[in-house]
């Protein structure tokens, strides 16, 4: 059990993690008493501070050194201590502005809003495109590229979109392609894959290769946790003196990188969660390895039951839990707003 903090133990705490966040260095008595001008004396804060160690909330690198907060530290941190706080109106309201003044598409605010997070945040921000479990057919266009083949772009319902090259016996001209692309249009609004099978009898020989193909990749979609993702930030990990060395870098990068590993972060933290409710992964939680050394902070956006996505940071444990929690909630709300506009579109 966790044991409960002296109202003292709960300051110093805070304080040293304060320090440790802003200069990565170990953090001793005489620097927060300089530091903070505190009405204690060093033996005092010493004392504390062995026993805060004792418990598991702190550590020291080496004898003479001072303090750093262990994972447990942060934890505490961040269950018990961090102050729950809305971004400064100005910050709302200049990023908001770009938002609004950004070309409209979910494709350009999704880029933007990982841009935006990385920047704010100064970690490395992931954005995945919203997603249902029940995908259902919206759009096709078919585009002759060349030779035999043809693009196939698929928009499910919500905006997600799917491409696939056909590869034909024959070339077919971009009006025919065209009539059969308007055709599907017209049959298969609003139908989900399993739906779509009962058109097969009002399609051609071509029609139908395309309706197998749209179907399939509707299947594909429904057993996907997330949508594209978007990632913004990574040189702001990569510099961080944590990361110094390549190999500790590399881990972390990875699960950014590999589809199938987000999938599983994304599908055990918030999938379960509320809309907007943040989950903070302090050293990977015991579960994934690749974070033993980072922090990742996560929120889904979106309307729920319908159509959600994942938004977050990654970075280094030593990280302003208070002001990047305060951003991810704000920029998962404001996401939530434009998807709500763009389907209603």
């Amino acid at each position: 059990m966790t044991k409960e903090l002296t109202e003292r133990q709960k300051l110093l705490l805070s304080l040293i993690i304060h320090e440790h966040t802003r200069t990565a260095q170990p953090v001793g008595s005489k620097s927060i008493v300089n530091q903070f001008g505190l009405n204690l004396s060093s033996a005092t804060i010493r004392n504390e501070l062995a026993t805060l160690t004792e418990l598991g909330y702190l550590r020291q690198p080496h004898t003479s050194a001072g303090r750093v907060p262990t994972e447990e530290g942060y934890r505490y941190f961040v269950s018990n201590l961090v102050q729950q706080t809305n971004l400064p109106a100005t910050t709302r309201n200049t990023i908001s502005h770009q938002f609004y003044q950004a070309p409209q598409g979910l494709v350009q605010w999704l880029r933007l809003a990982a841009s935006v997070l990385a920047n704010h945040s100064q970690a490395a921000s992931l954005v995945t495109a919203p997603h249902t479990t029940r995908a259902t057919f919206k759009h096709i266009e078919l585009l002759s590229t060349r030779a035999t083949q043809v693009l196939l772009v698929l928009v499910l319902g919500g905006g997600e979109i799917r491409q696939r090259i056909l590869s034909l016996d024959e070339s077919v001209s971009q009006e025919n392609l065209s009539e059969l692309s308007a055709h599907i249009n017209g049959l298969c609004q609003n139908y989900s894959a399993d739906d779509l099978k009962s058109r097969h009898e009002q399609l051609s020989p071509l029609g139908l290769i395309v309706l197998d193909t749209i179907i399939e990749e509707m299947r594909l979609s429904s057993t996907l946790v997330t949508g594209e993702v978007y990632l913004d930030g990574l040189t702001n990990v990569l510099t961080e003196p944590e990361f110094a060395q390549s190999e500790l870098a590399r881990s972390p990068m990875r699960l950014l990188e590999e589809r199938t590993l987000l999938n599983d972060l994304i599908s055990r933290t918030i999938m379960t969660e509320e809309v907007g409710g943040v989950q903070v992964l302090i050293g990977g939680e015991g579960t994934w390895d690749e974070l033993r050394d980072c922090s990742v902070i996560l929120t889904r956006y979106g309307i729920p039951d319908q159509l959600t996505g994942a938004i977050g940071v990654l970075g280094p444990m030593r990280m302003p839990y208070g002001h990047t929690i305060s951003t991810v909630r704000f920029m998962a709300g404001l996401l939530s707003d434009l998807v709500s506009e763009h389907l209603v579109e």
